[in-house]
């Protein structure tokens, strides 16, 4: 049976995540923190299996993740403003083509403006440094220089990338329900070096945010 409207679903790749995210919640009772695997796939199919048994207000996909150069320091927390896949569609001789340009669909969801300014609002007042910006989900996480710059190219804008965000949004919009998407910078997104990952930093930033945004949730 569907329960009444006030619940808020949030969903993380993986359990460090989740833990993060539960520390700075305090039991909030009106929240769920759920596993939705890794990828865009599976956080899909995960999210709507938790949709299709209990209504929620509000979804919300969060973890770490990484930082485009110039727009989202390591160590910063970064808000969507658009959650976009950005690697659904066709490569042509002109280049990558996303699905709206041939027609079939589209690979992204707006996020409600008023709920990021509320969401910004509660953690400035708590110090923490953000960008608004949109968020880019790829199935395969960027591992070079020319891959970040290809990307970033096809979202206008692009400041973060996740494997988890446009999955999960697609699955609350498909349900009626608004999505968000919250990501603290472990790194930059270009070519992989773990030596300089920051990832203690990150969730420790995960578990403020969620401490700063429990009373407005």
């Amino acid at each position: 049976m569907f329960s009444d409207q006030k619940r808020i679903l949030i969903m993380t790749a993986v359990p460090e995540e989740k833990e993060a995210v539960l520390r700075g919640l305090h039991h909030n009772s009106n929240i769920d923190v759920m596993l939705a695997g890794v990828g865009p796939v599976s956080a899909a199919a995960h999210t709507a299996k938790l949709l299709a048994t209990r209504k929620y207000k509000l979804v919300i996909s969060t973890g770490i993740g990484g930082g485009f150069i110039g727009k989202a320091e390591v160590g910063t927390l970064v808000v969507s403003n658009l959650i976009a896949s950005a690697d659904i569609g066709v490569e042509t001789s002109e280049g990558f083509k996303r699905l709206e340009e041939l027609g079939f669909g589209s690979t992204q969801v707006e996020v409600d403006s008023e709920l990021v300014f509320r969401v910004t609002e509660a953690l400035q007042a708590e110090k923490i440094h953000m960008v608004i910006g949109p968020i880019i989900t790829v199935a395969t996480a960027t591992g070079t220089a020319e891959s970040a710059d290809e990307r970033a190219r096809r979202v206008l804008g692009a400041a973060a990338e996740g494997m988890e965000g446009y999955g999960v949004a697609l699955a609350a919009q498909i349900f009626g329900i608004r999505a968000l998407e919250i990501r603290a910078i472990s790194n930059w997104v270009g070519p992989r070096d773990r030596s300089a990952w920051r990832m203690k930093e990150a969730f420790d930033l995960l578990e403020k945010t969620y401490s700063a945004l429990g009373e407005i949730l």
